[in-house]
C-alpha cells in the first residue's frame, strides 16, 4: 500500500512493535490482503489496513480469531467491522462508520503532537478498546508501544516493555491492572494517565491506582463494540453519577429497565439499536444514593438452587478484603443445585493464607447462601483472555 498519509495519523506518530519501529512510510509499505479481511493480531497491520480501506472507499473486517471471512461482505463505502470478545457468549460482528469510532477521541488537536506521550497497548489490536488506544496515539503524534503476540496473558512482558520505554499512558481492563501492579513490583513508571475499561472498575482498585500513581489522571471508561465509546468517569469513584440518568454527557441518554442499563448514543453501531435508537447493554446496575453501580452481566447470571446469582458481584465483594490482589468467581455444575460458585484468590505477596481464608469467609457471610463460594482456591495469577478479561465461558 502506498498513498497519502491519513489526517488521523499525525506525522510524528511512531509505533514500536517489539523490536520494529513504524512511522507512516513504514505502515504505507505494508502489503494488505485482498477482500478487506484482516487478521487483527498486530497494530501495524490494523493501522495500515484502515488507511488502505479509507483510500479505496471499502469496508474492512478486523478478524480477531483468524482471517476467515465466514460470509462477511464489505458493503458500500469505508466502514470498519469489529468482532466482540465473546466473553460470556458467541462473538458478534458489528459494522461501524469510522467517524463513529473516533467520536470521543478528544483533546487531540490536528497538527499538534502530544509531546512525550508514550502509550502501552494492552488490548487486542482488533478489539474496540485496542482500536481506541491506537487511534488516540496516532492522532496525538504519540509513541505506541506494543508487544506482539503477548495478549493479556503475558502481563510480565507488558510490564517489562512499560519499564523499558518509560510509558506515560496505560489503558487496560481492571483485571489487567491488578495483574500489572503485581508484575511491576516496586518499579516506578512516569504515568500521566491511567485508564480502565472493558470491565466494571471496583473501588478498591481505583483507590490502589490513585495511591500508586498520584500524579496520573485516573479515569474509567464505559464502552463496548455495540455501543461505541459512551462516557468516562474521572472522580475516582466506582460507577457513575445517578444524575446522568436525567442529563447524561456527550449527547447520551441513559435509563434503567428491569435492572439493566440501556443507552441511546450517536456512536452506537446502527445494527445494534432498536427502532427508537435504544440499546440494552446487558449490564446489571443498581442505584445507590447519588451513584449507579454495576452489578454484573445479565447473561452472566447463574442458577444456584433456584436463586439467580451474579459471579461478578460476588467477586467484587471478595476484592474488598485486605490481602486480596485479585479474585475470580465462576460457577461449576452441581447435580443438586444446578450450579455452585467457586473462587480463585490471588493473595498479595506475604499474605497469610489461613488468615485470609477466614477474612474471605467473613466478607461473604452476609451474602445469600447461594452467593457464597463453596470452595476457595489460592493461585499466583488468574488467566485472562486476549481481551484482558476473565473468561466466563463454560461457567454456566
Amino acid at each position: 500500500m502506498t498513498g497519502r498519509r491519513p489526517d488521523w495519523i499525525h506525522p510524528a506518530f511512531r509505533l514500536i512493535e517489539g523490536e520494529e519501529v513504524f512511522g507512516w512510510a513504514d505502515l504505507a509499505a505494508l502489503q494488505m490482503p485482498a477482500g478487506g479481511v484482516v487478521q487483527a493480531d498486530r497494530p501495524s497491520r490494523v493501522l495500515a489496513a484502515l488507511a488502505a480501506a479509507e483510500v479505496a472507499g471499502q469496508g474492512v473486517l478486523l478478524a480477531r480469531g483468524g482471517a476467515e471471512s465466514a460470509g462477511w461482505q464489505p458493503g458500500q463505502g469505508f466502514s470498519v467491522t469489529l468482532e466482540s470478545s465473546g466473553t460470556t457468549g458467541t462473538p458478534k460482528r458489528l459494522r461501524h462508520e469510522f467517524t463513529r469510532l473516533r467520536g470521543r477521541l478528544r483533546g487531540r488537536l490536528r497538527g499538534v503532537a502530544e509531546e512525550g506521550a508514550r502509550w502501552l497497548l494492552t488490548y487486542d489490536p482488533g478489539a474496540f478498546a485496542g482500536l481506541q488506544v491506537m487511534l488516540t496515539a496516532a492522532a496525538a503524534g504519540a509513541v505506541l508501544i506494543a508487544v506482539p503476540g503477548s495478549g493479556a496473558g503475558t502481563i510480565a512482558a507488558l510490564a517489562q516493555a512499560a519499564r523499558r520505554h518509560a510509558v506515560t499512558h496505560v489503558s487496560g481492563t481492571p483485571s489487567f491492572w491488578r495483574a500489572f501492579l503485581m508484575a511491576l513490583g516496586d518499579a516506578d513508571l512516569p504515568l500521566a494517565a491511567v485508564t480502565l475499561g472493558g470491565e466494571a472498575a471496583d473501588q478498591p482498585l481505583l483507590d490502589r491506582l490513585a495511591e500508586r500513581f498520584p500524579q496520573a489522571r485516573l479515569r474509567h471508561i464505559y464502552a463496548s463494540t455495540e455501543a461505541g465509546a459512551l462516557f468516562a468517569v474521572a472522580d475516582g469513584r466506582a460507577g457513575f453519577p445517578a444524575a446522568w440518568l436525567d442529563a447524561a454527557p456527550d449527547g447520551l441518554d441513559l435509563r434503567i429497565a428491569d435492572g439493566v442499563l440501556e443507552v441511546r448514543s450517536p456512536r452506537a453501531a446502527p445494527g445494534a439499536v432498536d427502532a427508537d435508537g435504544w440499546l440494552s447493554t446487558g449490564d446489571l446496575v443498581e442505584r445507590r444514593g447519588d451513584r449507579v453501580l454495576f452489578a454484573g452481566r445479565l447473561d452472566g447470571l447463574v442458577n444456584v438452587g433456584g436463586v439467580k446469582v451474579s459471579p461478578e458481584a460476588v467477586e467484587r465483594c471478595l476484592l474488598t478484603v485486605d490481602g486480596v490482589a485479585d479474585a475470580a468467581v465462576v460457577a461449576v455444575p452441581s447435580p443438586i443445585t444446578g450450579h455452585l460458585l467457586t473462587a480463585t484468590i490471588v493473595p498479595v505477596p506475604g499474605a497469610d493464607e489461613s488468615a485470609l481464608r477466614v477474612a474471605l469467609r467473613a466478607a461473604t457471610a452476609d451474602l445469600p447462601p447461594a452467593a457464597r463460594p463453596r470452595a476457595l482456591t489460592f493461585a499466583d495469577h488468574i488467566p485472562l483472555s486476549a481481551a484482558g478479561k476473565k473468561s466466563r465461558k463454560g461457567s454456566q
